[in-house]
């Protein structure tokens, strides 16, 4: 590091701090800057003389070039700086609650923590450090009562001194910090810093800085951020004897966590053991038993998480059942299964009987895996064989098939016809198939002639040689003719168009076209095979001739995909097989939806809602079909032409007063469902639903708005069919000129588009469904600036002091007057000075007058919307007289005497029975007036269950636990030689609500 021209500001403390990844160093060294040499000092000065022109200051040095100009603030009284807490740890305990209260401390509970914790720390003197109590030190800004810092991040403590030189200690609990890695120190001129870096729970302690006699304490909260859980538990199902992990990852690495297990706590035992890898925590059950099954609980300090247990008996699993086999003589049938126990033993059986092993029959048994071997299958080999596995209510069953040799390919024999031939002279032969002469007498159909003999031969017969053929003879004599029908037999050609019309479960049905052409022979029927899609091995379906061209196949394996195909068979043999079908997957139909319910009925219209089947499959749900007939009918009508995916529908265009039943299907690639049918008719008619008003909770209270503002009110209310709104005000039909008023099905707004003070009054409204009405009343005020005070008058003067009086406006704004400004002016000046703000009473005393002067004064009366725009001007003025005799005017003694009068009102009031209650009012007059209390026009008396009390004018009446039969009227008279007043209120006293959880009391006094 280095310093370029020096200064004396570069005086002071550094740090060097170096770091690498999780690791940091620091060290402090102090600067400081002394003065220069005199002939450095000497030249620099020479820069500042004056030169010849100045005269006779020539030569002298001049700093003015140096000044800059600056502004004259004002000394600041210095503000005492009250250190609460010194105050609180020298108070006595009875003291606290008004020391917090004087000073704003609201926590009481943290202040008497952190009290505590202050009183526990002592400042311990170090050795290495003695002040000198000579040496005077103070603080121009302490430590702040506390601060709070979240955990892992740092936090800087400052504080100010008077004397940048000072030196100063930091302690952590009564014990001194040292400077570290984690602890760093800092000094800026006067400021000294304690940096905290990397802040744990262990740093949550009192601190403090001492410098000579002076401390300044404070107090360092460490927020731990609540841990959430980031991965939650999973359901975890498994057998008898396994392993079971709960795993769990939460925000933060050294968070703890909490296990249980139905409400109790896990523990680490033989049985239990807990595991923490980072965020991760696992809870591991070695060998989990049917006492483990249940609901494990996991807590953090800012989340929970909760997984179920499942644990079955341990059951013998197939992992690979046998197989089907199609084979032919002298073949090798292999029957092969495996099971999830190794040590599991079995036998045997053929067509029940138990199989026994020789010299063509093996048995094996290697690990799971269980094998029987037929070597050279024969015949009699043919039947069902099953494995039975000791133990267990578990048999395997496949069947072999014996394939009977047969021949693909028929033997074709030559066909020959021998035609005796008689005539003299011989007689010339002629063969012919239609118009076309057969005279070859070499290749595949040739004719042969000899003496008496004609021979037709035909080597190897195709299909197209079948036909009728002509032989004719003919000599001088004569002629003569024959036919010969030749006919062409063969196995058929394959049958085609093989495809899947329906799926169930495990079964499909299969349809296909017979064979164009039959082979000559009638077909006999047919054979079907399977295979699954991207398998070579086909399964014959059956070994007897299947006559239909359609066929269900059965013991499918639902959600695989299977392809077929067909071979037909004729008295010749059996045919090439057919092209394969498309690939299809059985797939069932869902089962009925639950829980079909009507969820609204109106005119014309059915809200229907279902719960999903219980059982969906591996076909899903692709939606559902709703239907409606009337009741005694049998045609279903379909309501929707498409399925729904929601599990709610609602049906329209239903006739009105008709009984109907409803059924719903569900829908996928299989089919339509079972319907689910409504166990009763549904009568479609408007449901009557009584009126109610919905009042906004501001509007349950008195609506104010100022003049000119928009008022927009929305009140919602319900009922069914659509209520009839009525709106009145103060009595009357609403002036829909002044007022609009807009109503939909829903709600009904009530707009002003300008405020005005004849706005003001009581609204009411009500909806009305045939005999059923609600009713609510909404009070509006318009309100806007109070005028003028009236009559201002200085009703006396008297030293320096003027009184002065007033009347209240007479437009006091639609509402109450809160207050008067009063001001003064001096009429020479004219100018208005305010003396008094908010002043509530109608009158006032102006001090502090000059003397000699002549003042008048104006007042400004004050409301919720502000002052008044003009002000009541003093009708006479105050004239100061100079210092002089004073005569004291006679005084004149005020007639005080007074009739009663009530200036507060009893309030009707609403009671529970068995809660103590009271009602209030005030009264004036003089002399005090005698008070007497009425119930139902009849005086109370010293009835003890009644408490009368008269506190300054304030009158109560305490009625102790009222009963129904304390219900009623009260009335209260007071009564003077110079007159009387009475005021009266209901009361009601209601039953105690059944379902009451807490009691309730209610005391209103009003003064």
């Amino acid at each position: 590091m280095t310093i370029v021209k020096v200064v004396d500001g570069d005086a002071g403390g550094y740090r060097c701090e170096v770091t690498s990844k999780d690791k940091c160093d620091s060290c402090t060294f102090d600067i400081s800057v002394e003065a220069a040499e005199e002939t450095q000092q000497t030249n620099i000065l020479e820069a500042f003389k004056r030169s010849g022109d100045a005269g006779e200051d020539a030569g002298e040095l001049d700093f003015s070039g140096l000044l800059k100009k600056r502004e004259r603030k004002q000394k600041e009284e210095p503000e005492i700086d009250v250190d609460v807490w010194e105050i609180l740890k020298n108070a006595k305990p009875c003291d606290y609650e008004k020391i917090a209260f004087q000073y704003g401390i609201t926590d009481l509970r943290g202040m008497l923590k952190r009290l505590k914790k202050m009183r526990k720390v002592e400042p311990k003197k170090s050795d290495g450090f003695k002040s000198n109590p000579n040496e005077q030190f103070s603080f121009l800004k302490k430590l702040d009562p506390a601060y709070s810092v979240e955990k892992g991040k740092k936090i800087q403590l400052n504080v100010e001194l008077s004397d940048p030189n000072a030196q100063v200690r930091w302690l952590r609990n009564g014990q001194e910090i040292k400077p570290s890695a984690k602890y760093i120190f800092e000094s800026v001129g006067g400021i000294r810093k304690l940096t905290i870096n990397k802040c744990t729970l262990a740093d949550d302690a009192a601190y403090e800085c001492v410098v000579g006699e002076e401390k300044s304490f404070t107090e360092v909260f460490i927020q731990e951020p609540p841990v959430t859980i980031t991965k939650m538990l999973d359901d975890i199902h498994v057998v008898v004897g396994e392993k079971v992990e709960f795993e769990v990852e939460v925000s933060d690495e050294g968070a703890n966590v909490k296990w249980m297990k139905d409400g109790v706590e896990l523990s680490r035992d033989g049985k239990y053991r807990f595991k923490k890898d980072g965020t991760k925590h696992w809870l591991i059950i070695n060998e989990a038993t049917t006492e483990d099954i249940g609901t494990y609980y996991v807590y953090t300090s800012g989340g929970e998480s909760k997984a179920e247990l499942e644990v079955e008996e341990k059951e013998l699993q197939v992992l690979q059942s046998i197989a089907d086999l199609t084979l032919k003589a002298a073949e090798q049938a292999v029957f092969k299964c495996e099971v999830s126990d190794e040590k599991v033993t079995g036998k045997w059986f053929k067509d029940g009987v138990e199989v026994t092993p020789s010299n063509r029959i093996k048995m094996t048994h290697m690990g799971r895996t269980h094998k029987l071997v037929i070597d050279d299958v024969k015949p009699e080999d043919a039947g069902d064989y099953t494995f039975v596995p000791d133990g267990y209510a578990l048999s395997l069953s496949a069947k072999l098939n014996f394939l009977g040799k047969r021949e693909n390919q028929l033997i074709m024999y030559p066909l020959r016809f021998d035609v005796d031939i008689t005539g003299e002279p011989p007689p010339t032969v002629c063969w012919k198939k239609g118009d076309m002469e057969l005279s070859e007498a070499e290749g595949r159909v040739r004719v042969e002639t000899r003496k008496n003999l004609s021979c037709f031969i035909i080597e190897g017969a195709e299909r197209s040689d079948e036909g009728l053929y002509h032989i004719t003879v003919t000599n001088p004599a004569g002629e003569d003719k024959a036919d010969v029908m030749v006919k062409i037999v063969d196995v058929p050609d394959p049958p085609e168009n093989v495809k899947c019309t329906g799926v169930g479960e495990d079964s499909a049905s299969i349809q296909w076209d017979p064979p164009k052409f039959d082979g000559g022979v009638p077909v006999k029927g047919y054979l079907m095979e399977r295979k699954k899609k991207g398998s070579s091995r086909w399964t014959r379906l059956n070994f007897d001739i299947y006559e239909s061209t359609t066929y269900d196949a059965k013991k499918m394996i639902e959600g695989v995909l299977y392809e077929m195909r067909v071979f037909a068979v004729n008295g010749i043999g059996m045919s090439q097989p057919s092209a394969s079908s498309k690939p299809f997957m059985p797939i069932a139909p869902t089962s009925e939806p639950t829980r079909l319910t009507v969820e609204d009925v109106t005119d014309g219209t059915c809200a229907l809602k279902w719960l999903p089947p219980e059982r969906i499959g591996a076909g899903g749900i692709d939606g559902y079909i709703i239907e409606y007939c009337v009741e005694g009918a049998s045609e279903w009508v379909q309501a929707n032409e498409t399925p729904v995916e929601k599990n709610s529908y609602r049906v329209r265009g239903l006739p009105v007063g008709e009984k109907m039943l409803f059924r719903v299907r569900a829908v996928n690639i299989a089919g339509r469902s079972p319907p689910a049918v409504m166990a009763q008719a549904v009568t479609i008619r408007e449901i009557v639903e009584r009126p109610k008003i919905r009042l906004p909770r501001q509007l349950r209270t008195k609506y104010i708005k100022r003049v000119g503002e928009k008022v927009n009110l929305v009140i919602p209310f319900q009922g069914k069919p659509r209520p009839v709104v009525t709106w009145l005000k103060d009595g009357a039909p609403l002036d829909t000129k002044l007022v609009n008023v807009r109503t939909s099905d829903v709600d009904t707004i009530l707009f002003i588009r300008q405020a005005a003070k004849e706005h003001s009054g009581q609204y009411t409204l009500s909806v009305q469904i045939e005999n059923m009405e609600d009713k609510v009343t909404l009070e509006i005020q318009i309100v806007d600036k109070p005028g003028p005070p009236i009559a201002v008058t200085v009703t006396d003067v008297w030293g320096f002091n003027a009184a002065l009086e007033w009347k209240p406006p007479k437009d006091n704004g639609n509402c109450e007057i809160t207050g008067y400004t009063i001001q003064k002016a001096d009429l020479k000046t004219k100018e208005w000075f305010t003396v008094l703000e908010h002043n509530r009473r109608p009158s006032c005393t102006v001090s502090d007058l000059v003397m000699g002067n002549e003042y008048t004064f104006r007042v400004f009366s004050e409301n919720i919307c502000g002052m008044s725009d003009d002000a009541g001007i003093s009708k006479n003025t105050a004239v100061i007289a100079k210092t002089g005799t004073y005569i004291l005017q006679p005084y004149k003694e005020k007639d005080m005497c007074s009739s009663p009068k009530f200036i507060t009102p009893l309030i009707d009031r609403s009671v529970i029975a068995g809660y103590s209650a009271a009602i209030s009012c005030a009264v004036r007059g003089h002399p005090k007036p005698k008070i007497i209390w009425m119930k139902n026009k009849m005086i109370i008396g010293e009835d003890p269950k009644y408490l009368m009390q008269n506190n300054q004018g304030v009158l109560t009446l305490n009625i102790r636990k009222p009963s129904l039969f304390d219900g009623g009227k009260y009335t209260c008279k007071a009564i003077n030689d110079l007159g009387e007043d009475e005021v009266e209120c209901k009361l009601v006293v209601r039953g105690m609500a059944k379902n009451l959880n807490h009691h309730q009391c209610v005391t209103l006094t009003m003064t």
